[in-house]
């Protein structure tokens, strides 16, 4: 077994990732970003191996069943994501803890994976309206692909109570304080 995992889930824009690239810039000595791997095609400025590990539907599938994930999951119809076994070790052979930036699903069969070692936070946006300007301002989906992510955001938000913290991120500095209290807090158990 290795070190301790830091779950960060929230719906599509309600600043997880903002928050998580803001613990690893200021406790890169203490954290690693666990990198997924998804069947998706990369957005402008992703990075295979830093982003996500962008692979083939086939190929995710058959690492499904040969058992190297530790979670996964059809996000959207035909589009995969999951966290590979390898980068949990990958990182704790640094000898540092783990942080993830997964949807909800993902976080809690994670957590339910490793209920000691992980500390579960559900960043919760302003309100769904909030939600939905921020991912219609982001302009990389067209309006269907929108309107699923909505739809995915609402049952999302339902989930909060499952994880061991809701972060209200109203104001993102607010916000990015308090997740960092609660790493630190976590890390020195």
């Amino acid at each position: 077994m290795g070190g301790k995992l830091l779950i960060f889930s929230a719906p599509s824009g309600a600043g997880k990732t903002t928050i998580v690239r803001r613990l690893l810039s200021n406790h890169a000595d203490k954290i690693a970003f666990s990198i997924s791997a998804s069947t998706r095609q990369p957005r402008t400025g992703e990075i295979d191996g830093k982003d996500y590990y962008f692979i083939s539907k086939e190929d995710f599938l058959h690492k499904v069943a040969k058992h190297e994930f530790i979670e996964f999951e059809e996000v959207y119809a035909g589009t995969f994501y999951g966290t590979l076994r390898k980068e949990l070790e990958r990182i704790w052979a640094q000898g540092k803890s783990v942080i993830f930036d997964i949807d909800v699903i993902g976080g809690l069969r994670l957590k339910s994976k490793y209920p000691e070692e992980a500390l579960a936070i559900f960043v919760n946006p302003p309100s769904l309206e909030v939600l939905k300007e921020r991912l219609r301002g982001r302009g990389t989906d067209a309006e269907e692909k929108l309107q699923e992510r909505f739809a995915k955001a609402e049952l999302e938000l339902s989930y909060a109570d499952k994880f061991d913290v809701v972060l209200n991120n109203f104001d993102l500095e607010a916000a990015c304080a308090e997740a960092e209290e609660l790493v630190l807090k976590f890390l020195e158990k």
